[in-house]
């Protein structure tokens, strides 16, 4: 007779379409019973540390007494209501703090419902920023190579169109413009070719550009990639040169995760638009918000037709705002620069014996962010079940072995993740 799990398994096999995966074919997954701290609680007993913040969310970790607190509080009093024509409190109060931490120039909060859609949000504002001057012909983009900004359909068109995982789409998607992926690492010394791509094809098109959109240093999903500041300024001045808005995707970096508040900081500068999402809410639901400066809120307003043309069901939602807002005081409650430091140098020091592997391209390492990059593809299936026999829930995809740990982790739980990447590495390499 199955057991209770076993039904379910088979059922979720059966019926649920999980990310990235084939639906009659799936790849395995394992039951969660709960979470608490770093650790997952798998159905039967096994528990894992978590090496993945629930893809970069979980700041805190789960079940964080006080953020769990706050939720509960929040639906005890109000659950939802429609954010057009009325407001509240979580929301009002959200936006007053990331305005106190977002860059000065920013002065506009839209709040929406998660990550690709912000991205989504933030094209549009480009878009009808350029309509409402009076540049109807400025609606297209600029964007660098290895970028990825959501699965959503207009947010794919800016996700590199040869080694993202968009390409069966290509000639649905709008066609934009692709500088070469930065070659100059975090550290490395700055080389002034690295930017004559970018130079190039904004000289070139400015005149139909109504955005330049990125990942600020970061390129995450595609290629976990860490590019060097001086980049960011250098495009930041061209945007300037050419009046053209700069959009910062901080979904994946915002709030600590590189080692400053966002990635932007490294290079001291500020977008015109700035969108935000995954450990806003320290991963208990799904928010996002995009920030503009006063500039990008003026023209569209005064423009045709004199309103924003965007207004989801879910907006502002006073559960996700509350939640948002107790996380990100926790987070500048907390000695966050020095424990991201910690955590930088625990990763380095427990992966840094993957480099001398024969199989493995390179090691990196930035604020609360881990990489071992291979040289062929992993077995997503044979190298998840070698994990999960290891302790640790790690979620590798294409060559990239990557860890992003919630900021609670201590050092050695830290050891004991990046020990067990290790392990499985050398297999891996080994077996390939």
């Amino acid at each position: 007779m199955k057991s209770k799990t076993d039904k379910l398994l088979h059922f979720d096999r059966k019926h649920i379409w999980h990310p990235y995966t084939s639906i009659e074919n799936p790849l395995d997954v394992y039951l969660v019973e709960s979470a608490c701290g770093v650790r997952i609680r798998l159905s039967g007993g096994i528990e894992l540390i978590d090496g993945m913040a629930s893809w970069w969310s979980a700041i805190h970790g789960y079940n964080n007494p006080h953020l769990t607190e706050v939720v509960q509080q929040q639906a005890a009093k109000l659950a939802h209501v429609m954010f057009g024509g009325l407001t509240h409190e979580p929301a009002i109060e959200l936006c007053k703090i990331l305005l106190s931490i977002a860059p000065d120039s920013l002065e506009r909060v839209f709040l929406c419902d998660s990550g690709s859609v912000a991205v989504e949000v933030a094209m549009k504002m480009a878009m009808q920023y350029s309509f409402s001057k009076g540049c109807k012909q400025k609606n297209r983009f600029l964007t660098i190579r290895s970028g990825y900004h959501g699965d959503t359909f207009h947010a794919m068109s800016v996700c590199d169109p040869e080694t993202g995982m968009h390409q069966i789409y290509q000639g649905a998607l709008p066609q934009y413009y692709f500088a070469e992926t930065p070659r100059c690492s975090f550290s490395d010394p700055w080389d002034q070719n690295d930017i004559c791509s970018f130079e190039q094809l904004i000289a070139t098109h400015h005149d139909s550009l109504c955005g330049v959109i990125l990942e600020p240093v970061v390129q995450g999903a595609g290629g976990m990639r860490f590019y060097n500041p001086e980049y960011l300024r250098q495009v930041r001045a061209l945007c300037d040169k050419y009046g053209i808005l700069l959009i910062a995707d901080e979904i994946a970096t915002g709030f600590g995760r590189s080692g400053e508040m966002f990635a932007c900081n490294h290079a001291l500068i500020s977008p015109d638009i700035l969108c935000l999402g995954k450990a806003l809410t320290g991963g208990y639901m799904s928010l996002a918000a995009v920030l503009a400066t006063s500039e990008v809120g003026r023209v569209i307003s005064h423009g045709e037709p004199g309103v924003f043309m965007h207004g989801p069901t879910f907006m502002g939602n006073p559960l996700a705002c509350s939640v948002a807002l107790a996380s990100i005081e926790l987070l500048l409650q907390s000695d966050w620069q020095e424990n991201i430091s910690r955590i930088s140098e625990k990763l380095w020091a427990g992966l840094e014996p993957c480099k001398t592997l024969e199989g493995v391209k390179d090691v990196r390492v930035l604020g609360a962010i881990g990489v071992v990059e291979l040289e062929k593809p992993v077995n997503l299936q044979a190298i998840q079940k070698r994990f999960v026999e290891n302790g640790v829930w790690v979620r590798p995809f294409g060559k990239l072995v990557y860890v992003m740990p919630a900021y609670i982790m201590d050092d050695n739980e830290i050891s004991t993740l990046t020990s067990a990447i290790c392990r499985v590495v050398t297999e891996e390499v080994s077996n390939g």
